[in-house]
């Protein structure tokens, strides 16, 4: 039993150092630190924080957006469930409108982004999964206002 235990020693040395000879590791490349990244891309755009203006509503405006970006938007994340995001409905509707409008515009479209209740009963969706809800659906004026109905998805915004 000891010359067959010597034997079987022998034979497992053996075959580990042909494994060795003809199996070895010389790709070094495979055994380095991967470059893993945990970043998630964001679908803004890079938000420039200027206060550039031709007029002082502009600057005004640009003042409230770059407020919302730093202190709500940036620290929530990429979380607004609506196409366009309220930052840009906010540069949207005070563009369409004027200051005063515009902010009571926004102020309505930030309460219905807090409302967690009957999103899909009320909104269409865009083709990103997000809820269409552009600013041209709010102003007072009768030719301009439309019915999207919730079952569509919109392509275009």
């Amino acid at each position: 039993m000891n010359c067959m235990m010597k034997y079987f020693y022998k034979v497992i040395f053996v075959n580990l150092l042909l494994c060795m000879y003809h199996f070895p590791q010389t790709d070094y490349e495979k055994w380095s630190k991967a470059e893993i990244s945990y970043e998630t891309t964001s679908i803004n755009r890079e938000r420039e924080y200027s206060f550039k203006g031709n007029n002082a509503g502009e600057v005004v405006m640009r003042t409230f957006v770059n407020a919302y970006w730093f202190f709500i938007s940036d620290v929530d994340g990429d979380n607004c469930p609506f196409q366009p995001s309220c930052s840009s409905f906010f540069k949207e509707s005070v563009k369409m409108t004027n200051i005063f409008q515009g902010t009571l515009m926004f102020a309505d479209r930030f309460t219905r982004d807090m409302n967690f209740f009957d999103r899909y009963e009320h909104y269409p969706r865009h083709i990103s999964g997000r809820f269409y809800d552009p600013p041209e659906l709010y102003v007072l004026d009768k030719k301009n206002i439309s019915f999207i109905p919730p079952s569509v998805v919109v392509k275009d915004e």
